[in-house]
């Protein structure tokens, strides 16, 4: 049987927002592409670049900003890495001088209006989200690379298979929730042991360790960043921020110059339920209303569910361990690898796409992650973080993407808050079940999740044909 092997970093990228699959997975296909030119040694005799974009990229593209991540792709520009105040500089100066430097280094004229061609009537079969990069070469010939991008910034080139089956062999090979138990069971090693012993075919320890902790500085800051920042969100729905505003109200007059500072003042409000419950949107919100403005953010496992397991990892940590002031580096790693490996179940048996799942592959994916984490983290055993994520699913079955306007920001940044409550709760339901009394299997909700996932209408599979896209004026703020 082949495996499929997923890593915790595949799981959680650094990009720019604000979608994992209409922005980040375009910008991956473009620098494929590059890379395939390179190889060929055909990209210094490119003339003329074009791209065609198909299904669901086609239809919310624009709003994703698919065609920004496109040309910057197409530039040779990191998304890891590229500074988010010079995206919109940019694009205009491409706009402005109709030419584009292809990969930084070979200028090509470049009409953007005319260059990237959104066929709002055509999809591909293999996956709705489907871009074709269409080059001539100063000699006539002319080229077609197609690529889909399949949620979470994974991309597929046309004629290539998804598993990376060739190159790392694990020492316990996971596909199913079933399969992660038997592991666990076999060797007596927790879920984040099992992952980290998974990790060491890519990389140290050390290393692994290392860029966890990178991922997560990239979490923090995007919360702290949007907890400070204030105004509209970009796009024309002319909604409000509202992460800045919450944040003051919470912290009553507090001062604080840095990170730790604010985190010490959160602190200090107490442990009264709706308190923390407004924390947790509160940090929700943030990620996700820098999602929508083009800023950077880790898919978790998506951009458009970006803000769940920041905002339940900043609940365990500020509100889950007392009067202990400090975040233990180890219990943020033990997390993140729990959680990532729920997802790339949910990968491997279902989808992380809303174009092929609905929201239910995003929002659904996350909260089912950070309830597992969260449940793990507060010494719930394998059986029952197993049972915190099934719960967390079984109540986002069903959860249509019907982005208005074809914006990632209503109704999705709010559902990041959904997401994160629905995942603490998970996590209590199952520290304070008995696992062994349960009915619903992990696996059986990720059956059943890809089964809704088929028989889902077109319309609620993040393409604005359908639900709130088609029933709310485009110039309403949200409420």
């Amino acid at each position: 049987m082949q495996h499929e092997s997923i890593s915790v970093l595949d799981i959680f990228k650094i990009g720019v927002g604000p979608s994992s699959s209409h922005t980040l997975g375009p910008w991956r296909a473009a620098l494929q592409f590059l890379d395939t030119l390179r190889e060929k040694n055909q990209l210094d005799s490119v003339s003329a670049v074009s791209v065609l974009l198909y299904g669901s990229l086609a239809k919310t593209g624009r709003g994703h900003g698919t065609d920004i991540a496109v040309i910057l792709g197409l530039c040779g520009e990191d998304p890891v890495t590229f500074d988010v105040y010079q995206i919109q500089p940019r694009i205009n100066d491409i706009r402005t001088m109709r030419k584009m430097v292809l990969a930084g280094r070979h200028e090509i004229d470049f009409i953007i209006e005319e260059d990237i061609d959104f066929l709002m009537d055509e999809s591909l079969p293999f996956h709705p989200n489907a871009l074709t990069f269409l080059a001539t070469l100063k000699t006539g010939e002319q080229l077609a690379h197609t690529y889909y991008s399949v949620g979470g910034g994974f991309v597929v080139k046309e004629g290539e298979s998804n598993l990376k089956t060739t190159s790392v062999d694990l020492p316990f090979p996971i596909n199913t929730s079933a399969d992660l138990l038997h592991w666990c069971i076999k060797t007596g090693l927790t879920i984040p042991e099992i992952v980290m012993e998974n990790e060491h075919a890519w990389r140290s320890e050390s290393e692994t360790k290392e860029i966890i902790l990178k991922i997560w500085q990239v979490m923090r800051e995007c919360v702290y960043k949007g907890v400070h920042t204030e105004g509209e969100l970009p796009g024309g729905l002319n909604v409000v921020r509202r992460a800045a505003a919450l944040n003051k109200k919470l912290l009553a007059g507090k001062t604080y110059s840095n990170y730790d500072e604010w985190v010490a003042c959160i602190r200090q409000g107490g442990m009264q339920f709706q308190y923390i419950l407004d924390w947790v949107s509160c940090f929700a919100l943030a990620v996700n209303e820098e999602n929508a403005s083009f800023s950077r953010v880790v898919t978790a496992p998506t951009n458009g569910a970006a803000g769940v397991i920041p905002a339940v990892l900043h609940y365990y940590m500020i509100f889950c361990h007392g009067n202990d002031v400090t975040f233990d580096e180890e219990k943020i790693i033990r997390f993140m690898l729990c959680a990532s490996e729920i997802g790339s179940i949910y990968k491997k048996g279902s989808t992380i796409s809303a174009a092929m799942g609905g929201c239910q592959a995003e929002i659904g994916v996350s909260s089912s992650m950070a309830a597992a984490a969260l449940c793990e983290g507060l010494a719930g055993t394998t059986n029952q973080v197993i049972m915190a994520a099934e719960i967390a699913m079984e109540h986002h079955l069903g959860l249509t993407c019907d982005p208005v306007g074809g914006l990632v920001q209503i109704p999705c940044i709010e559902r990041n808050t959904m997401g994160a409550i629905k995942a603490i709760t998970a996590a209590q339901l199952a520290l304070q079940g008995n696992p062994y009394n349960a009915i619903v299997s992990l696996d059986a909700v990720i059956k059943t999740m890809w089964q809704t996932a088929q028989d889902m209408n077109h319309k609620y599979k993040e393409t604005s044909d359908g639900g709130l896209a088609v029933n709310i004026p485009l110039s309403l703020p949200e409420c």
